[in-house]
């Protein structure tokens, strides 16, 4: 997923919505510890409140403990939380020994927020939403038999799908086998939803009842949205699901604050108890000096890199693409970072199977860019250059900015905001795409995850797109597809290594950094207690007053 990522269509909503919660549920405080009432601050709002459509750093922490998948990841801090578990289903998949069919139970008696039965049918529809409302997601289960019929509206139904409410027992067929597959049935895409949901929509003004620990009471899209416990969330406990966390806190509100110094501030003071955006550089040093107790630096797996629109000129030319990465500097991109980028040229971050550190462009070498630039000769030197207004994102347009125009090209930045910058640039339509930010943060712990979404050129959409270079490369996908039907060993680590470089061998980004996070709580919050999940960034569940 990205910092903020593609996810279906720009969202422009006024009105604030307000939802009932279980009809029938007991306190507040119901099936955890703790209590009271926090304030999280984000830079940019979460892309979609919506399970089956967000696909953003900021929406996935509000969602995961919102919206309970089949499958889940454990609760826990590092490796551990990587490891795949069961949600709603009673036990992890009867797998055939050709690895084609999954076959799950729904536990029984569960209910969501409003009281609603949770039912084995609800995950079909689920997986119906991702291919009906468009969403970037849905290219995880295109492998399930009749998904992509029901998605060009040639049936109905997903024929792989079958599903029985009264015993619970839920069947899927795969065209193929799929290494990841218990990966991508914990995530919040696959997340069972009432059939009263929209299903060709996005639900953000409205938000589905909840499965998990916090439900959505509220939200006033991009500004504040607020989660408050789950009165119903002991139906789900007193089933089973003894891998997903209580609350112990009654409620979080988060709002959406474009001023990073301003959050720094508030979290000093008290006021703000968490903020989800690492600190400014020129703050960094000094939150670090005088606010150790309450502040760290968080292992994170993600790539930053600059995307360049294969298909059109001059990123058409391999040596403009090549030019591109030598020419860039990543010490002066880790100063905007405040010292927390680590360099890289490559797709796969540390940490991620398959990563084998290697250096195809050595530099930077402007020399070198200028004179393939020169080899190249491109006719179209008119560039537009995208980034989002996140502090740390718009600082990073303006260096490669001014990098293209000390290249001779006419380039002109386009600043656009960080809640709707992913949907823009992974929208065809979108007029001038021609290159400009964008980062991935691991969805699961599979190389797969940094190349099928994101250059496989089946997945060139028209919207909610991540293959923002718009790569089609006829081998390697066949290679994804290859690789995708085995196991993790240390052979098929081998070949996602090779694969990464021969990705970058037609420079098909400009990677530069892997950048480490931060948590920064507030004196009122108990610091011990908070972690940051390698997938899902914070966990809402861990956080507690003191």
């Amino acid at each position: 997923m990205s910092k903020l990522r593609v996810a279906v269509g720009v969202v422009s909503i006024a009105a604030v919505a307000t939802f009932g919660v279980a009809a029938c549920g007991g306190k507040k405080s119901v099936g955890g510890s703790g209590g009271g009432e926090i304030n999280v601050t984000m830079t940019s709002f979460p892309d979609y409140v919506d399970p089956q459509l967000s696909y953003t750093l900021e929406g996935w922490e509000v969602l995961w403990n919102t919206y309970i998948p089949l499958l889940t990841y454990k609760h826990q801090k590092g490796d551990p939380g990587t490891d795949v578990v069961p949600g709603l289903a009673k036990d992890m998949p009867d797998i055939s020994p050709d690895g084609k069919t999954y076959k799950l139970t729904l536990r029984p008696n569960m209910k969501y927020s409003d009281g609603t039965p949770i039912k084995a049918s609800d995950f079909t529809y689920a997986i119906k939403r991702l291919f009906k409302a468009d969403s970037g997601g849905s290219v995880f289960y295109e492998g399930i038999i009749g998904a992509k019929d029901f998605a060009d509206g040639k049936s109905d139904t997903i024929s792989g799908i079958k599903t029985d409410d009264a015993t619970g027992d839920i069947t899927i067929s795969l065209e193929n086998p799929n290494g990841t597959f218990n990966n991508i049935l914990g995530l919040m895409f696959a997340a069972p939803v009432p059939q009263t949901t929209p299903l060709d929509k996005d639900a953000t003004n409205s938000p589905p009842p909840s499965s998990g620990p916090f439900v959505i009471t509220k939200v006033d899209a991009p500004n504040t949205l607020t989660l408050e416990r789950n009165p119903q969330f002991k139906t789900v406990k007193d089933a089973g699901a003894t891998e997903v966390t209580d609350a112990q806190v009654d409620k979080i509100i988060v709002t959406q604050n474009k001023n990073n110094s301003a959050q720094v501030t508030g979290v000093q003071q008290n006021t703000i108890d968490y903020m989800t955006d690492p600190p400014d550089a020129d703050r960094l040093p000094e939150i670090k000096a005088k606010y150790a107790s309450r502040f760290r630096m968080e292992d994170s797996i993600n790539t930053y890199y600059f995307w360049m629109n294969t298909q059109k000129a001059p990123f058409n030319d391999l040596k403009v693409r090549q030019a591109i990465n030598y020419a860039i500097d990543p010490e002066a991109l880790n100063r905007v970072f405040g010292g927390r980028l680590r360099p890289t040229q490559q797709i796969l971050p540390p940490g991620m199977p398959g990563h084998d550190e290697y250096k195809l462009y050595a530099g930077p070498d402007m020399a070198k860019a200028k004179a393939l630039i020169a080899e190249a000769n491109p006719a179209d030197k008119d560039i537009t250059v995208w980034t989002d207004d996140e502090p740390d994102r718009k600082r990073i347009g303006e260096y490669y900015h001014d990098l293209l125009t000390q290249l001779g090209f006419n380039a002109t930045l386009k600043v656009i905001s960080g809640d709707t910058y992913f949907q823009t640039i992974g929208n065809e339509s979108t007029p001038d795409l021609d290159t400009g930010f964008a980062d991935w943060f691991q969805d699961f712990p599979h190389p797969d995850d940094f190349f099928r979404p994101l250059l496989n050129g089946e997945n060139i959409l028209p919207t909610n797109g991540n293959n923002f270079s718009r790569v089609k490369i006829p081998e390697l996908d066949a290679k994804q597809n290859e690789l995708l039907q085995k196991q993790l060993t240390d052979d098929v680590r081998k070949q996602y290594a090779e694969m990464d470089k021969a990705y970058m061998e037609q420079a098909v980004w400009a990677p530069y950094g892997n950048e480490q996070y931060t948590t920064f709580l507030s004196e009122r919050m108990d610091f011990d207690k908070s972690y940051r999940h390698l997938l899902f960034n914070q966990d809402y569940t861990s956080f507690a007053l003191k």
